[in-house]
């Protein structure tokens, strides 16, 4: 089937972070992509509240971290993690953490495991996904449609046949070169392909386990009312019930987690039910507006059995859900796309090999995997936490209870809440596009990042004598960085013209790159993942090409 022929090279179900990403990537290269999505909009309610460092670092590879980080909290709104027996009552312990504008002040001095272009940001998945729509729909290459969704498809020798059921409720067919699953747990595009989920169902947890609930509301009272300082996440630990609130926007609108109760079925609970459940969380009765609810199931490590099938590709929660702790679903949702994106548009071009799309499923599984362990290990410490029941006293004993626990959620925020080793450190070795120099990777603790060249991994990161990140100066597509005045990079960069490879040379002789990368020629991919590096080029500069673009099945 010709070009012509096809509505879009790739088609993707699902208007999530990780499809609209997805259409950002492939529109950025011009390829033609259309996107559905079920629902008329984007979520309306907050969900994922943080955005790790690595995807930052990809919004402002893509161009809009400034979009991202005017978002969610004001700039000088703190994002501690604060824990309190009740929200008025006793503050247990209290990690801090910067306000949006002070993180972009601190990632300029910051070094080592925080080396970084961009650190966290703290904003609600629905003001996220706003800017992301917006994004994509300025692409001329990608068309959105909303209120559509996929009901079935077809695989084909050259392409993939989808119906669409359109908000009219019509069936239409549509053809691509590729179909990607983004549409969520419940994927009928995981469910055709017969992939199923493997993993845990954890439900025994005193906490973070289970039937949760989650309910988004304003309240004009609630910064009068609180006696603390201000913080994004809020704990109440108690005997009667434990919960956590997220400040959304710092003004009054705030999203309530806790754990139902044998005999508390969400589909009956009331408004007023969800406002007694506040009121014990925050010590009295105040006044709220309820603006959504929502319930949802803790306690998941699942990853499906495969990510792709032919033409079709799963990413996102269609093919791991985690338990929220770490908030890793949505980062690790974001760089599926980012993974799957530059594969689909180099193989659409013509330059990327059979290896290339297979790779995807190589590289980002065994991260799933990771991902949704160090999740399990951060619900496990504060699931498992025992609420001493004196808490609340005032007593000796109470004040022993409250230093305990104070101590223990400390120690558990400080594990949970700096994760560089987490966010940074997720490696692609053993992919048939990296090419090893025979060293090994730093070790993989989710506390510590050791910023390492070793192929399959991050591109250290280093601010440049211009002020620039040196993300900034990374080419779009793959870059070859110049380290060392021996170098000699011609052999590569030809190698990379005869095979319609898009490559570009940057020269950066400076003495601190030349020790961070400990090579002369650095060979550096789309998703800033440093695929080659060495003194001087490979005798055979094409095999290594052939390599890093899939068109070879081994190194």
């Amino acid at each position: 089937m010709t070009a012509n022929e096809l509505d879009a090279d790739v088609l993707i179900a699902g208007g999530g972070p990780c499809g609209l990403v997805l259409a950002i990537e492939l529109g950025r290269r011009g390829i033609r992509t259309a996107l559905f999505n079920d629902k008329a909009g984007t979520t309306p309610h907050p969900a994922a509240g943080a955005s790790q460092a690595r995807t930052m670092e990809h919004y402002r590879r893509l161009g809009f971290v400034k979009r991202v980080r005017a978002a969610g909290l004001p700039p000088d709104y703190p994002t501690d993690v604060a824990y309190f027996t009740r929200f008025l009552g006793r503050e247990l312990s209290r990690f801090r953490l910067p306000g949006s504008a002070e993180a972009q002040k601190q990632a300029r001095s910051l070094s080592g495991s925080w080396s970084v272009a961009e650190l966290p940001h703290r904003c609600a998945q629905m003001y996220i996904e706003r800017i992301l729509r917006d994004e994509a729909e300025q692409l001329r290459s990608v068309v959105l449609h909303f209120s559509s969704r996929v009901h079935s498809f077809i695989e084909h020798a050259d392409h993939v046949e989808v119906d669409v059921v359109t908000p009219s409720g019509s069936v239409e067919k549509r053809r691509a070169k590729y179909l990607v699953g983004a549409e969520g747990a419940r994927s009928v595009i995981r469910k055709q392909l017969d992939i199923s989920y493997v993993g845990e169902r954890n439900t025994d947890r005193p906490f973070l386990a289970g039937q949760m609930y989650s309910t988004y509301f304003r309240s004009a009272e609630v910064y009068d009312m609180i006696p603390h300082p201000r913080a994004w996440q809020y704990w109440a630990i108690n005997m009667e019930r434990r919960g956590m609130m997220l400040a959304v926007d710092g003004k009054g609108g705030f999203v309530y987690m806790t754990q139902l109760r044998p005999g508390e079925d969400p589909a009956t609970l009331s408004d007023e039910v969800i406002k007694r459940l506040l009121y014990s969380a925050v010590g009295k009765p105040f006044a709220l507006e309820i603006l959504a609810r929502s319930p949802w199931t803790a306690g998941l490590m699942l990853v499906a059995e495969r990510f792709q099938q032919g033409r079709v590709f799963l990413g996102g929660d269609s093919v791991h859900l985690f338990t929220p702790t770490g908030g890793l679903g949505y980062n690790t949702a974001v760089e599926d796309a980012v993974n799957l994106g530059w594969k689909l548009a180099g193989t659409v071009n013509g330059w990327g090999g059979p290896a290339l799309l297979d790779s995807y499923e190589q590289e980002r599984k065994p991260v799933a995997l990771r991902n949704t362990n160090y999740a399990r290990g951060f619900a496990e410490s504060i699931g498992r936490f025992t609420v001493p029941p004196a808490i609340e006293e005032d007593s000796e004993a109470g004040e022993e209870a409250r230093r305990f626990a104070g101590e223990y959620l400390l120690n558990h925020a400080r594990a949970e809440f700096n994760i560089p080793g987490v966010t940074l450190g997720a490696r692609y070795d053993g992919s048939p596009l990296i090419v090893p120099d025979g060293t090994q990777p730093p070790p993989d603790s989710a506390n510590v990042y050791e910023p390492s060249a070793c192929p399959g991994g991050r591109a250290p990161h280093a601010w440049l004598a211009d002020g620039r990140s040196l993300y900034d100066a990374l080419n779009f597509e793959f870059t070859l960085l110049q380290l060392g005045p021996s170098a000699h990079p011609d052999p590569i960069l030809e190698a990379a013209r005869k095979a319609g490879v898009p490559l570009t040379l940057l020269s950066l002789e400076t003495e601190n790159l030349r020790g961070l990368y400990q090579a002369d020629l650095v060979l550096v991919r789309p998703d800033q993942i440093v695929c080659w590096r060495g003194d001087t080029a490979p005798a055979d500069s094409d095999a290594l090409i052939a390599a890093v673009t899939g068109n070879t099945r081994s190194n």
